[in-house]
C-alpha cells in the first residue's frame, strides 16, 4: 500500500525552480488582465479532460521515463504539483442586499475585474521500489468543485460588492512502476504517468477556457529516492547510455535537481531545462515572465500609470505583488539585477578562514573609480593602434561613415547606413578581430552612452573615413 509522504526536505531546493515551473505564464507584464498577452491563459504543462483533447489539441496525461540506481530497501517519494484554475466573478451590491455581475468593480486602490486565479495542488506519495518492481501503483485523486464569496469594502468600510470564487471538480490519477535493465550494475526504469480521468463532456459551444477549469494545469513532479541515484538523461554514464535512450518522455522532460549537484532528486518539467537548475540569487522576486530579463521587468513595471497599476493590482494578488515589488524595490538591488559574471565569484569572495584559526573579517570587493567597461580602466595596457581604413589611420577621435555590410541583418544597424560618427575605441578580441567602438553624430543619448561605454559597434570594412578628419 501506498501512503501520503510527509513534506521531504529533500525537496526544498528542488521546489524553488519547481514553483518557478508552476507559475511561469502566469500573468504577464503589463499584468493586466486586459492586456492582450493575459487572454490566452496557461501554455505549459495543461493536462485536459479525455474528451476536449481531440478538439483542443492538447494532451490529457503526461509520461515521465527515467533510469534509477536505488540501494537497499529505498523508497520513491513523489509529489505531483499543479493549479487548478478558479473562476471568479465581480459582483456589485445593491441598496436592496442583492449583487449583479459587472465587467468592473473600481475601489480607490484598485480595479476588479472577472480573472481566473490559480490555487497550488499537490498530490504526495511515498512508495517502497521494491513495490514498483512488482507491478502498477495507482494513486487516483480528486478535487471538488466548490464556490465561496469574499465581500469587497470601500473606502468607507461599506460592502461595495464581492468577488465569487467557483471550482469546478477534477479527476486524475498517478501511476508508477518499474522494471529491471539488463545492465552490468542494478538500475531500474522508472515510468511515471499522470492522466486527467476527468468525465466531462464538452457542451455544444464549449471553449478552451470551460476545459481549463477542469484541467491540471502546469503539471510537473517532483521524484526522491531515499537511498541511491537518478541517471541523468542528458549525460548519462557509457555503460547506460543505450537504455537512457529508450526513455521516452511525453510533455514534459525530467532533469536532476539535487541540492549541491546530487542526483538523488529529480523535476520532470513540462519547460525543458538542464540539470540541476537554480533560480539566479540575485532575482529580487517572481515576475511569472520568465521570457523578460528582470531588470527590463522591474524598470517598465515601475513606469506604468497609476491606473494601470490599480488595474493590475486588481487582476490577482500575485500581479499586485509584482507591482509593489518593482514600486519598493530598493537600487542596490535594482543594480544587483545588471548582471553578474559568475566565473569572478571564487576570487572575490571572502576567504575561507585557516583551519583551527580565527574567523576573518569579510573583505569588501574593489571598487575601482573607473568601471571595467571603460576603455580607459586599463591604463596600464598600451593604447590600441589605429586602425587603416581605405590607406587612412581610424582611432579614437576619428569620424567615419557607417557602411553597414551585407552581414548585418539588425534594422538598427541598417538604419544608420550612411551616418557619421565618432570613433571612440579600436578594440580587438579574443579572436584577434578588431572592432570600433563608436557613438552617431545627433544621438541625443551619445553623452548617456560615452558615460556607461555602451558603443555602437562595427568592423573596419563598415565604415568610411571622413576626407575631412
Amino acid at each position: 500500500m501506498t501512503a501520503p509522504a510527509p513534506t521531504a526536505s529533500r525537496f526544498g531546493h528542488a521546489r524553488q525552480v519547481a514553483d518557478a515551473v508552476l507559475f511561469e505564464g502566469y500573468v504577464l507584464y503589463p499584468y493586466r488582465a486586459s492586456a492582450a498577452k493575459n487572454r490566452m491563459r496557461w501554455q505549459f504543462g495543461v493536462l485536459v479532460p479525455p474528451a476536449w483533447g481531440p478538439a483542443g489539441g492538447e494532451p490529457s496525461a503526461q509520461r515521465t521515463e527515467l533510469v534509477m540506481e536505488p540501494r537497499g530497501g529505498a523508497e520513491l517519494a513523489v509529489e505531483l504539483r499543479f493549479l487548478h484554475a478558479r473562476r471568479r466573478t465581480v459582483e456589485e451590491a445593491r441598496g436592496d442586499g442583492s449583487f449583479t455581475p459587472v465587467p468592473e468593480l473600481r475601489l480607490p486602490d484598485r480595479v476588479l475585474v472577472p480573472w481566473d486565479e490559480g490555487t497550488e495542488e499537490t498530490v504526495r506519495m511515498s512508495v517502497p521500489v521494491s513495490d514498483l518492481e512488482a507491478g502498477m501503483v495507482e494513486l487516483p485523486f480528486a478535487r471538488p468543485a466548490d464556490e465561496e464569496a469574499e465581500p469587497v469594502t470601500d473606502a468607507d468600510g461599506r460592502q461595495a460588492g464581492r468577488l465569487v470564487r467557483r471550482a469546478e471538480r477534477l479527476d486524475g490519477v498517478l501511476r508508477l512502476r518499474a522494471e529491471q535493465l539488463d545492465l552490468p550494475y542494478r538500475a531500474l526504469k522508472l515510468t511515471a504517468t499522470v492522466h486527467n480521468t476527468s468525465d466531462w463532456e464538452p457542451p455544444p459551444g464549449a471553449g478552451r477556457e470551460d476545459a481549463l477549469a477542469r484541467s491540471l494545469v502546469a503539471a510537473h513532479l517532483l521524484l526522491g529516492l531515499s537511498a541511491g541515484s537518478f541517471l541523468s538523461l542528458t549525460d548519462p554514464p557509457e555503460w547506460a547510455r543505450a537504455v537512457v535512450a529508450d526513455c521516452t518522455n511525453r510533455h514534459t522532460w525530467p532533469v536532476l535537481a539535487g541540492d549541491g549537484g546530487r542526483a538523488d532528486v529529480v523535476l520532470s518539467s513540462p519547460i525543458i531545462l538542464e540539470d540541476h537548475p537554480r533560480i539566479a540569487p540575485e532575482s529580487a522576486g517572481a515576475m511569472y515572465d520568465a521570457t523578460e530579463i528582470d531588470e527590463i521587468l522591474a524598470l517598465r513595471t515601475a513606469a506604468l500609470t497609476d491606473e494601470e497599476k490599480r488595474e493590475a493590482r486588481g487582476t490577482d494578488p500575485r500581479a499586485a505583488a509584482v507591482i509593489d515589488l518593482a514600486d519598493t524595490m530598493p537600487p542596490e538591488v535594482l543594480d544587483r539585477l545588471h548582471g553578474a559574471v559568475r566565473a569572478f565569484r571564487e576570487a572575490t569572495s571572502p576567504a575561507a578562514p585557516p583551519a583551527g584559526g580565527p574567523e576573518q573579517p569579510p573583505r569588501a570587493a574593489a571598487r575601482p573609480d573607473t568601471p571595467w567597461w571603460d576603455p580607459a580602466a586599463d591604463a596600464a595596457a598600451p593604447a590600441p593602434e589605429p586602425v587603416v581604413v581605405g590607406g587612412v589611420p581610424v582611432g579614437p577621435g576619428s569620424r567615419v561613415v557607417l557602411r553597414p555590410g551585407l552581414r548585418r541583418t539588425d534594422a538598427q544597424d541598417l538604419f544608420l547606413l550612411g551616418s557619421t560618427a565618432l570613433v571612440e575605441a579600436v578594440l580587438h578580441d579574443v579572436d584577434g578581430a578588431v572592432h570600433l567602438a563608436v557613438t552617431v553624430d545627433g544621438d541625443p543619448g551619445a553623452d548617456v552612452r560615452r558615460a556607461q561605454g555602451r558603443f555602437l559597434y562595427f568592423q573596419p570594412d563598415e565604415v568610411t573615413p571622413l576626407e575631412d578628419a
